[in-house]
């Protein structure tokens, strides 16, 4: 199956750039290319395309608006968001995370990690940077936000011993692989565990698995993590 890329970047030469490395690629195409937030949204609409690869820095409705107004239609339920920007701080993580994405990268990936990582998002997975990762660890440290996706007790404690497990290393920024070493299962397995903690948490996707898990109280992160 063919991935479907819409590239939403206000700089014309960046989106070339992107443009050429997926098309490069035979199990990816570039559907449409925006150049701000209404116009990702927009064409989101019309093209329905599986990722869109979403800078956050854009003129008139920026990448973290226009997220969260894909993200509220549920027939686009099916696009997920990578959001690709060259500023991985906590407000710009915590933001897009919490506005529906489904990936946070910063620009300076490989062009490998970047084809890797519109595959993981296509897929229904989520993906973090390391920078990224710590960045929302720190956000909830320093304020936890109540807003969005708060998991309630009822609903945390339906989850079962092995997907509590689960849950807590996938908000340790483990992928599923990571996961699946770690506790002797399979990633098939460790990724029913993830989507069925999804459903019962009411998150859209695994990165907001990772908010709920912080905000409910699931999760508590070390002071000192990351560097």
């Amino acid at each position: 199956m063919t991935i479907r890329v819409l590239l939403a970047d206000d700089q014309a030469l960046l989106r070339a750039t992107f443009r050429m490395l997926i098309d490069s690629v035979e199990d990816m195409t570039v559907v449409a290319e925006a150049a701000d937030g209404q116009e990702a949204v927009d064409l989101t609409a019309e093209h329905r395309p599986d990722v869109v690869v979403m800078d956050i820095r854009m003129p008139h409705v920026d990448g973290v608006a226009a997220t969260s107004a894909i993200c509220a239609r549920p027939e686009l339920g099916d696009t997920h968001i990578l959001i690709l920007t060259t500023f991985e701080n906590d407000a710009n993580v915590a933001g897009a995370l919490r506005a529906g994405a489904s990936g946070f990268l910063g620009k300076g990936v490989s062009p490998e990690v970047l084809l890797s990582s519109i595959r993981t998002v296509a897929d229904g997975d989520s993906l973090l940077s390391p920078t990224a990762t710590r960045a929302l660890i720190t956000r909830f440290l320093a304020t936890p936000d109540t807003d969005g996706f708060l998991a309630l007790p009822d609903a945390v404690k339906a989850l079962t011993d092995r997907e509590r497990e689960v849950t807590a290393l996938a908000a340790h920024g483990k992928s599923n692989a990571e996961i699946a070493d770690q506790l002797v299962l399979s990633p098939l397995t460790v990724r029913s565990h993830i989507q069925r903690a999804m459903t019962k948490l009411h998150a859209r996707d695994r990165a907001q698995l990772v908010v709920v898990a912080y905000q409910s109280g699931l999760v508590k992160a070390r002071p000192h993590q990351g560097g």
